[in-house]
């Protein structure tokens, strides 16, 4: 080969290389919590509000819900609830006297000021998906998580600018013994982001460990004062809420920390197999739990809503990105706008277990619905893969990208900008051309979204670069985001104190789940 043409070539290579690492490099940002710009998709009428209120008041009225703790069954008798052993029977009166004290909206402050987040209203913020026992790893392999993909995960939530939370039980990490597991899970979602977290929930001491843990990195009295993070409980429908989960209930909340109150829904199986006959029971067992957490403290934090999945009735396994999940969303939106409660959903998730066209289409189309339903508290948005089974390193980054994507789609159109675009309109004559004006100069890094991880280049140029599909790209680049990680500041007396209550704990906890 010619000299002039090697010299070319390399040219060429070395172009090709420096795109390559300017789309798999890492800049930390963040995007602030969405101040919605878009219109709610309300399904139903003023009257059909009315109706799947009374009939969920019916339900917890005349068939009651079944609190299965003791001491959750004598709060609700010394309120007043008729009781017949573990089930509670709740006036809707009462029940709504209690849901009102519940805020409309709630600040999560995180241990930097500057990523602290406000949900309830029109706020939304999105946050990585929850509780894999497996990750799909850089090699493609399926295989239990460890708590070194833990921290991975951790890292790269904190990296992504659209996740407000750097998460919760980001993959189970199955190298840890179970009883002392919250103790790695917590301090690695203090130490390696300065985001709101989320609590562990599985025993009544391990949310308590959560909320000391708070406290060393925080301040006692402002733990108790102020929320800091917000976590999960599960009803198991339909219509019980189970000892472990009302006594983190209790802990979180009698310390002023938020809970999701979430119906584990497979609809038709654990709900009618109806979309409005389900949202009925939710509906029930959501606000029973709200309604119980302002019996333990009033005004705590309580986030109305549901993690939904229909079932296959062919096979009975649940299924993701259905229409009726969309619909689903849409109408628990309205009732929570109902009730003034902020509320949660899913969002990226899908049944695929590979990253393919059904993880892309299912995890599009259900966060799709979930942006126009309004959710406020949206978990789940990244790396959910096999019906929540699995963590995948390329579907988190791919689904991060994704979530800033939905974020300015969120936003709605900017009409400040339109005085400016009217000028460039003004300036350039029939058959020409916008791409030299001022305007554009001015404007062209920010005015559409250029996603990275998308490829746009023509074949020949996309084969050159490696002809790499998204899966490959977002590996890269998650790979690249692990490089270049910076641990946020964490004082050194307070990650002190944190290891040496971490090493305390697994010294008094079992190995063995007891």
């Amino acid at each position: 080969m010619p000299a002039t043409q090697i010299a070319n070539s390399a040219v060429r290579r070395r172009g090709r290389d420096a795109r390559r690492q300017a789309r798999e490099s890492s800049e930390i940002r963040f995007l602030p919590e969405l101040d919605r710009g878009l219109p709610y998709l309300d399904l139903m009428r003023p009257d059909q509000v009315e109706r799947i209120h009374d009939a969920s008041m019916s339900v917890l009225e005349t068939k009651g819900i079944e609190f299965r703790d003791d001491e959750s069954v004598a709060m609700w008798k010394a309120a007043g609830a008729r009781t017949e052993e573990y089930r509670v029977f709740i006036d809707r009166a009462h029940l709504s006297e209690l849901i009102s004290t519940a805020p409309e909206i709630y600040t999560m402050h995180a241990r930097n000021p500057q990523r602290s987040v406000t949900l309830g209203g029109r706020k939304q913020i999105f946050t990585p998906a929850y509780g894999a026992p497996n990750v799909l790893d850089f090699d493609g392999v399926r295989r239990n998580g460890t708590i070194e993909d833990f921290h991975a995960f951790a890292k790269l939530a904190h990296m992504s600018p659209a996740m407000h939370m750097s998460g919760g039980v980001l993959c189970e990490p199955m190298d840890i013994p179970v009883p002392k597991r919250h103790l790695h899970m917590v301090y690695s979602l203090l130490k390696h982001s300065d985001k709101p977290f989320m609590g562990m929930v599985t025993a009544k001491d391990r949310a308590e460990d959560t909320v000391a843990m708070a406290k060393i990195v925080f301040g006692d009295d402002f733990v108790q004062n102020n929320t800091v993070m917000t976590s999960i409980a599960n009803c198991n429908s339909p219509l019980v809420w189970d000892q472990t989960m009302l006594d983190a209930v209790k802990v979180y909340a009698s310390a002023n920390q938020g809970v999701l109150f979430t119906p584990f829904v497979l609809g038709g199986a654990s709900t009618p197999a109806s979309t409005v006959g389900s949202l009925v029971q939710i509906n029930a067992e959501a606000l029973a739990g709200v309604a119980f957490s302002q019996l333990v403290r009033a005004g705590a934090p309580a986030v109305y809503g549901q993690w939904l999945a229909t079932v296959s009735m062919k096979s009975g396994a649940p299924m993701s990105g259905t229409p009726e999940i969309c619909h689903m969303n849409m109408l628990v939106g309205q009732m929570a706008r109902y009730y003034k409660l902020p509320w949660r959903c899913s969002g990226g998730c899908t049944s695929s277990k590979v990253v393919d066209a059904q993880a892309g289409f299912e995890a599009a189309r259900n966060m799709y619905g979930v942006m126009m339903a309004g959710a406020n508290f949206v978990l789940s948005t990244t790396g959910y893969m096999e019906g929540a089974l699995t963590q995948s390193y390329a579907k988190f980054v791919l689904d991060a990208e994704q979530m800033e994507m939905f974020y300015k789609l969120g936003q709605g159109a900017d009409f400040s900008e339109l005085d400016g675009a009217l000028e460039a309109i003004g300036e350039v004559e029939p058959g020409g051309h916008y791409l030299g004006t001022k305007h554009t100069l001015e404007n062209f890094q920010s005015a559409f979204m250029m996603p990275e991880l998308m490829n746009f280049d023509s074949f020949e140029q996309w084969e050159a670069d490696g002809a790499r599909d998204a899966n490959a790209r977002a590996l890269a680049r998650a790979r690249q985001m692990l490089l270049e990680y910076e641990a946020p500041p964490l004082d050194e007396a307070v990650d002190d104190a944190l290891r040496d209550f971490v090493a305390r704990r697994e010294r008094e906890l079992p190995d063995l789940v007891t």
